[in-house]
């Protein structure tokens, strides 16, 4: 989004390309909160969140530029793996470390506690 919103900004197409909006999205990103030393770059020593992104998809087909087809193209269900801190807790599309029914359950219970809240 950032990026669209400066390429409508300048009416200019070639502001902010790809590598420069994941680099936003990563280092900058650390930087800007402070946590770069901790996160924001795969490096020995710094905390290591990895998502995997399954490239073999139509919407993904060709891919003539991969930092293009992450910024612009893939979506959150086009990730099929996620590393947490160095571990695994979504292979497959299989969440490995929470019940998601429970979770679901938990929150729909909540939303009728909000929604009899409202009413009164």
């Amino acid at each position: 989004m950032a990026a669209k919103l400066h390429k409508i900004h300048a009416m200019d197409p070639t502001v902010m390309d790809a590598v420069t909006v994941l680099r936003m999205a990563t280092i900058e990103g650390a930087r800007t909160l402070g946590l770069d030393n901790i996160t924001g770059s795969l490096e020995v020593g710094k905390k290591a969140d990895v998502i995997v992104v399954d490239t073999n998809r139509p919407h993904l087909t060709p891919m003539y530029n991969p930092y293009s087809h992450i910024v612009y193209s893939a979506t959150g269900t086009d990730v099929s793996h996620s590393i947490i801190n160095g571990r695994l807790v979504m292979e497959d599309r299989q969440l490995l470390t929470i019940d998601l029914n429970e979770i679901m359950a938990r929150a729909r219970e909540k939303s009728l506690q909000v929604i009899e809240w409202i009413s009164h």
